[in-house]
Protein backbone atom coordinates (compact mmCIF):
# COMPACT_ATOMS: atom_id res chain seq x y z
CA UNK A 1 0.00 0.00 0.00
CA UNK A 2 1.33 3.54 -1.08
CA UNK A 3 1.80 5.96 2.19
CA UNK A 4 0.78 9.34 1.74
CA UNK A 5 3.57 12.18 1.87
CA UNK A 6 3.56 14.35 4.52
CA UNK A 7 2.51 17.54 3.28
CA UNK A 8 2.42 21.55 5.59
CA UNK A 9 -1.30 22.35 6.16
CA UNK A 10 -3.15 24.42 3.70
CA UNK A 11 -5.33 27.47 5.34
CA UNK A 12 -7.64 28.13 2.27
CA UNK A 13 -9.87 26.10 -0.26
CA UNK A 14 -9.70 27.44 -3.83
CA UNK A 15 -11.90 27.72 -6.17
CA UNK A 16 -9.87 25.28 -9.02
CA UNK A 17 -10.61 26.82 -11.88
CA UNK A 18 -9.91 30.19 -11.03
CA UNK A 19 -6.52 28.88 -9.03
CA UNK A 20 -5.51 27.09 -12.23
CA UNK A 21 -5.92 30.27 -14.49
CA UNK A 22 -3.72 31.76 -12.08
CA UNK A 23 -0.89 29.37 -12.07
CA UNK A 24 -0.98 29.96 -16.44
CA UNK A 25 -1.41 34.14 -15.94
CA UNK A 26 2.10 33.76 -14.00
CA UNK A 27 3.72 31.84 -16.10
CA UNK A 28 2.39 34.35 -18.63
CA UNK A 29 3.70 37.21 -17.37
CA UNK A 30 7.03 35.98 -16.84
CA UNK A 31 7.14 34.75 -20.49
CA UNK A 32 5.78 37.64 -21.93
CA UNK A 33 7.51 40.53 -19.39
CA UNK A 34 10.05 38.57 -17.30
CA UNK A 35 8.43 39.78 -14.01
CA UNK A 36 8.59 36.28 -12.36
CA UNK A 37 5.33 35.04 -10.73
CA UNK A 38 3.29 37.88 -8.67
CA UNK A 39 4.52 39.39 -5.64
CA UNK A 40 0.91 39.22 -3.93
CA UNK A 41 -2.35 37.26 -4.87
CA UNK A 42 -5.95 37.45 -3.94
CA UNK A 43 -7.59 34.78 -5.62
CA UNK A 44 -11.58 34.06 -5.12
CA UNK A 45 -14.65 32.73 -7.36
CA UNK A 46 -16.20 35.58 -8.79
CA UNK A 47 -13.01 38.18 -9.14
CA UNK A 48 -8.92 37.44 -8.81
CA UNK A 49 -6.01 40.32 -8.08
CA UNK A 50 -2.26 39.39 -9.16
CA UNK A 51 0.45 42.25 -8.55
CA UNK A 52 3.51 41.85 -10.56
CA UNK A 53 6.77 44.02 -9.86
CA UNK A 54 6.89 45.78 -13.14
CA UNK A 55 9.19 48.98 -14.27
CA UNK A 56 5.66 50.48 -15.49
CA UNK A 57 2.31 49.61 -16.41
CA UNK A 58 1.48 47.42 -19.37
CA UNK A 59 -0.40 48.88 -22.60
CA UNK A 60 -3.65 47.86 -24.07
CA UNK A 61 -2.21 46.08 -26.59
CA UNK A 62 0.24 44.10 -23.37
CA UNK A 63 -3.30 43.24 -21.68
CA UNK A 64 -4.89 41.97 -25.15
CA UNK A 65 -1.46 39.99 -25.27
CA UNK A 66 -1.81 38.56 -21.97
CA UNK A 67 -5.37 37.73 -22.75
CA UNK A 68 -4.64 36.10 -25.93
CA UNK A 69 -2.15 34.34 -24.54
CA UNK A 70 -3.72 33.05 -21.54
CA UNK A 71 -6.98 31.77 -23.43
CA UNK A 72 -5.09 29.74 -25.85
CA UNK A 73 -3.03 27.69 -23.22
CA UNK A 74 -6.75 27.10 -21.82
CA UNK A 75 -7.73 26.09 -25.27
CA UNK A 76 -5.35 23.55 -25.47
CA UNK A 77 -7.06 21.39 -22.93
CA UNK A 78 -4.01 20.66 -20.89
CA UNK A 79 -3.90 18.03 -17.79
CA UNK A 80 -2.94 19.60 -14.81
CA UNK A 81 -1.33 16.97 -13.02
CA UNK A 82 0.33 16.35 -9.39
CA UNK A 83 4.18 15.20 -8.34
CA UNK A 84 4.82 14.38 -4.64
CA UNK A 85 8.91 14.91 -3.87
CA UNK A 86 11.81 15.58 -1.61
CA UNK A 87 12.74 18.89 -0.43
CA UNK A 88 16.24 18.66 -1.53
CA UNK A 89 15.17 17.54 -5.17
CA UNK A 90 12.67 20.60 -5.54
CA UNK A 91 15.64 22.69 -4.35
CA UNK A 92 17.16 21.82 -8.00
CA UNK A 93 14.65 23.19 -10.04
CA UNK A 94 11.92 25.16 -7.92
CA UNK A 95 12.79 28.74 -6.14
CA UNK A 96 12.08 27.68 -2.25
CA UNK A 97 11.79 31.12 -1.10
CA UNK A 98 8.39 32.00 -0.17
CA UNK A 99 7.94 28.31 1.44
CA UNK A 100 7.77 28.54 5.38
CA UNK A 101 10.42 27.93 7.41
CA UNK A 102 8.88 24.98 8.87
CA UNK A 103 8.21 23.18 5.43
CA UNK A 104 7.55 19.42 4.87
CA UNK A 105 10.24 16.85 3.76
CA UNK A 106 7.79 16.27 0.42
CA UNK A 107 6.32 19.11 -1.28
CA UNK A 108 3.96 18.90 -4.14
CA UNK A 109 4.12 20.34 -7.45
CA UNK A 110 1.53 21.66 -9.82
CA UNK A 111 1.79 21.05 -13.34
CA UNK A 112 -0.73 22.52 -16.11
CA UNK A 113 0.55 20.16 -18.94
CA UNK A 114 3.89 21.83 -20.21
CA UNK A 115 3.26 25.09 -19.63
CA UNK A 116 3.74 25.49 -16.42
CA UNK A 117 5.02 23.89 -13.00
CA UNK A 118 5.24 25.01 -9.65
CA UNK A 119 5.35 24.35 -6.17
CA UNK A 120 1.64 24.17 -4.78
CA UNK A 121 -1.17 22.97 -2.39
CA UNK A 122 -3.84 24.65 -3.25
CA UNK A 123 -6.67 23.01 -5.48
CA UNK A 124 -6.94 22.53 -9.08
CA UNK A 125 -9.02 21.38 -11.77
CA UNK A 126 -7.81 17.84 -13.52
CA UNK A 127 -7.98 20.04 -17.24
CA UNK A 128 -7.72 23.14 -18.78
CA UNK A 129 -11.16 22.78 -20.36
CA UNK A 130 -12.79 23.29 -17.19
CA UNK A 131 -11.56 26.79 -16.85
CA UNK A 132 -13.45 29.19 -18.71
CA UNK A 133 -12.12 32.00 -20.30
CA UNK A 134 -9.77 34.31 -18.87
CA UNK A 135 -10.78 38.69 -18.77
CA UNK A 136 -8.56 41.18 -17.70
CA UNK A 137 -11.62 43.84 -15.50
CA UNK A 138 -9.51 46.48 -14.79
CA UNK A 139 -5.62 47.21 -13.78
CA UNK A 140 -3.78 49.37 -12.21
CA UNK A 141 0.37 50.82 -11.46
CA UNK A 142 1.31 52.03 -8.42
CA UNK A 143 5.20 52.18 -6.49
CA UNK A 144 6.37 49.58 -9.47
CA UNK A 145 3.40 46.86 -8.80
CA UNK A 146 1.24 46.48 -11.61
CA UNK A 147 -2.21 45.12 -10.33
CA UNK A 148 -4.40 42.71 -12.58
CA UNK A 149 -8.44 42.40 -11.84
CA UNK A 150 -9.37 39.38 -13.57
CA UNK A 151 -12.58 36.86 -14.02
CA UNK A 152 -13.60 33.86 -15.69
CA UNK A 153 -16.28 33.85 -18.36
Amino acid sequence: MEQQPILNEHNKQEYPPMHTCEHIVNRTMDRLYHCGRAVSAHIERKKSKLDYALPAALTDDQIRQLEETVNEVIDRHLDVTVEYMSIDKAAAGFDLTRLPGDVSDTVRVVRVGDYDECLCLGTHVSNTSEIGHFKVTTCSYENGIFRIRFKLI
